[in-house]
């Protein structure tokens, strides 16, 4: 009897503000609506994002961080998420465990 070992590996994708053509995507703002869909108001009355769908920094511009655990948890949500960047042509990177200490940066 053969067995096999799966490894899981965490991955995330990250969409930049930026068009596969360079270009600078508008309106500005969409990383923060975006990711209020799946946000709360916190104990504190400010918004907390959630850790599947969120803004944050990467090589210094802001970019919108979806995990791909979005996809078991809220399939509907991140199928609108990767429409809306297929549709704009987002720059899009898929980023797994061992570089995930870049973001942030």
């Amino acid at each position: 009897m053969k067995f096999s070992l799966e490894v899981m590996v965490h991955c995330r994708y990250i969409i930049e503000g930026y068009t596969e053509d360079g270009r600078k995507f508008r309106p500005s703002d969409w990383i923060d609506r975006i990711a209020s869909m799946m946000a709360s108001y916190g104990s504190s009355h400010r918004l907390v994002f959630s850790e599947l769908l969120h803004p944050e920094l990467y090589q210094g511009q802001k970019c919108l961080i979806i995990d791909t655990q979005l996809e078991d948890v809220n399939p509907g949500m991140f199928e609108y998420v990767m429409d809306f960047v297929k549709n704009n042509k987002l720059k899009m990177t898929q980023v797994c465990e061992e570089m995930e200490s870049e973001l942030g940066s």
